[in-house]
């Protein structure tokens, strides 16, 4: 059994579906917390030495933190809108509460500098469509440097990829400091769509691939909803969507650079797919959504 597919269930703690520290992970900076919160029962978080964005996956919620106070339009669930966010600091105690319950995301990064507690907007947020014909998907880039940069560590992005489609394509990687790349741990964090494209569901699936040039890496693995794939090194890449089941990945990175950057190398024996692309035209299904709702 791999460990670094995490199935659902396998991180629950209590009511929460994922409880994941750096520790559990086998690694020194990355974490997630997917939280439940009930119907008016605020929830109170210690960050720690950890900081960390508040993301709602479905429903909206109020966060209060040091004398500070964020109302966050949400979703009724990843495949329906952009949602508001907010950038928690560590040693920090965080109150959320939700008039009508809300499941909601935390990405956690262990840092060393206690930033203030700020606001992001669903507005602000960038929708990106990458790739190309089989290939084009939507990067929500909520919290990538060059766009957020108030944040020590953390790094987070979201991805849809329509059922059919690939992402994280070509294969890349980010576990040694060179020209072209950083070190980062990075989570996959899936959502995988039912029939009617926009409601999470186990019966759904797709696919996803780590490997290491010298092959002591190389996992091929089916992913459902509420599954966590953890990426310590190595190529990661394609994630695919069966058909009939759009897919929905959080990214979570972070390393010891001294600067937030999501730099990657491509596979060498893959990066002439990007020139493919060159004459291909992007699937009209992208991007899905943005903070209206969805575009589709």
């Amino acid at each position: 059994m791999s460990t670094l597919h995490r199935p659902h269930g396998t991180l629950s703690e209590d009511s929460d579906p994922i409880v994941l520290t750096p520790e559990a992970a086998g690694w020194a900076y990355t974490g997630l917390q997917v939280l439940k919160i009930g119907r008016r029962l605020p929830r109170t978080i210690e960050t720690g030495e950890f900081e960390a964005f508040v993301l709602p996956l479905s429903g909206s919620l109020t966060v209060r933190v040091d004398d500070e106070e964020f109302e966050l339009e949400g979703r009724d669930s990843v495949f329906t809108r952009v949602t508001d966010f907010a950038y928690v600091p560590r040693d920090a105690e965080v109150e959320l509460t939700s008039a009508t319950g809300a499941v909601v995301a935390l990405p956690m990064a262990r840092c060393t500098r206690r930033l203030a507690p700020k606001y992001g907007p669903a507005e602000d947020v960038p929708v990106e469509v990458r790739g190309s014909g089989q290939a084009t998907r939507q990067v929500t880039n909520f919290g990538v440097p060059g766009v957020w940069d108030h944040a020590d560590k953390l790094n987070a992005c979201e991805l849809i990829t329509p059922g059919g489609n690939w992402s994280s394509y070509p294969p890349h990687k980010h576990d040694e400091a060179s020209e072209c790349e950083v070190v980062n741990e990075e989570i996959y964090y899936f959502r995988i769509a039912g029939q009617d494209g926009v409601t999470p569901s186990r019966e759904g699936f797709g696919l996803h691939r780590t490997y290491t040039a010298d092959g002591e890496l190389d996992e091929d693995v089916a992913v459902r909803d509420g599954d966590v794939f953890l990426i310590p090194r190595g190529y990661h890449g394609p994630c695919v969507a069966a058909p009939g089941y759009p897919m929905y990945y959080l990214n979570v990175l972070a390393g010891p650079a001294e600067e937030r950057s999501m730099a990657f190398c491509d596979d060498p024996a893959h990066t002439w797919i990007r020139d493919m692309w060159k004459s291909q035209d992007l699937d009209p299904r992208c991007p899905v959504t943005d903070h209206e709702g969805r575009v589709q």
